[in-house]
């Protein structure tokens, strides 16, 4: 009789191992030993089959960190749902995971292979896949990658990039009393944010699917006394782009928006993944009857395409629920994702 995983008790297993970006090591350790995977370095860890051979080759793939905890460990099983930090981004897709590798389907059509990874939720330029991704050439002989992110188990297809920059805003400081003899940056800082705000989201269209780029200031900085005109400011930008959209023009957009008014420098710039098409995302859609949608955000189907492996995000979370205090993934929806992969691997 086959064995019936747990995947509401799996999930908070891997819920109370806290892994915050950076501080993986534990869950690394723990996940390794249980799938009995290859430790890849740097916070990686594979399983299964990892190069192409007489089968078309899957990839299932997922990140072992979380943002920080905000008072939400350990986690909790409520009999329908399971709480806790990185419950639905995405320790839910890291259990349907590891069941998978446990239990393998045993009529599959496919080869599974499995990657897990981490520094998923930093900066572009910090994360452990696309290193992981250089020292592991096999890993592009794959027909396809599943990122197991929460799209609450519909196929998200694409993703934007992602551009985090720092827009500094120069005057000349004086004292409050004689503002007019100085230039005040914040005020040329408050010119350029309503400029900004002002800005309606652009729409891309492929196919039936629409992105939507937009730009958003999302940190201020400056002023040094209440008596002080200050000379200095500065204002943290983030711009979501379509795919589609070179990673190099997506930046000269941002500059034409914002050099007007002050002098933007980039910080990082996660490129845009592509909309993967073929047979056997076809054959995913068909196995859970998915609807398909946009991903309205940056994953690492980005890092897939960017070594020509098409990439789509479907797992169990829910990406409401994403990073908030009360995280939490329905056990339904884990039961769902994991029925619908095994029937995806047998087709």
């Amino acid at each position: 009789m086959r064995r019936v995983p747990d995947l509401a008790a799996r999930t908070l297993e891997l819920v109370d191992i806290a892994s915050e970006s950076r501080s993986e090591a534990e869950i690394v350790a723990h996940v390794t030993e249980l799938v009995g995977g290859v430790d890849a370095g740097d916070t990686c860890i594979l399983a299964g089959v990892t190069e192409r051979r007489d089968r078309p080759l899957v990839l299932l793939a997922g990140h072992l960190d979380t943002v920080p905890a905000q008072g939400n460990l350990p986690g909790r099983h409520d009999g329908t749902h399971v709480h806790g930090a990185g419950a639905s981004d995405m320790k839910a897709g890291i259990a349907v995971m590891i069941e998978l590798i446990l239990d393998p389907p045993t009529d599959a059509t496919v080869d599974l292979g499995f990657v897990f990874f981490g520094r998923e939720e930093l900066p572009f330029n910090e994360m452990a896949l696309t290193p992981l991704l250089r020292r592991e050439p096999s890993l592009a002989t794959a027909d396809l990658a599943i990122v197991l992110e929460p799209t609450a188990n519909d196929l998200h297809a694409g993703c934007l990039g992602n551009i985090n920059a720092t827009w500094n805003f120069s005057g000349r400081s004086g004292h409050s009393a004689r503002p007019w003899l100085a230039d005040n940056a914040i005020t040329r800082a408050a010119a350029g944010i309503g400029a900004l705000a002002a800005i309606a989201p652009v729409e891309h269209e492929f196919g039936e699917l629409t992105y939507k780029e937009v730009v958003t200031v999302v940190g201020v900085a400056g002023g040094i006394a209440r008596n002080v005109i200050p000379g200095e400011a500065s204002a943290q930008v983030n711009m979501r782009y379509a795919p589609g959209t070179p990673a190099t023009e997506a930046e000269a957009r941002l500059h034409e928006l914002c050099d007007p008014y002050g002098d933007l420098v980039i910080d990082s710039n996660s490129p845009s993944g592509p909309v993967a098409q073929g047979e056997l995302v076809q054959r995913l859609v068909a196995a859970g009857d998915l609807a398909v949608q946009p991903k309205q955000a940056w994953t690492p189907v980005a890092e897939f395409g960017l070594i020509g492996v098409p990439a789509v995000n479907f797992g169990p979370g829910d990406p409401n629920e994403a990073h908030m205090r009360d995280e939490k993934v329905a056990v339904a929806a884990l039961e769902r994702a994991d029925e619908i992969l095994r029937a995806f691997a047998c087709a």
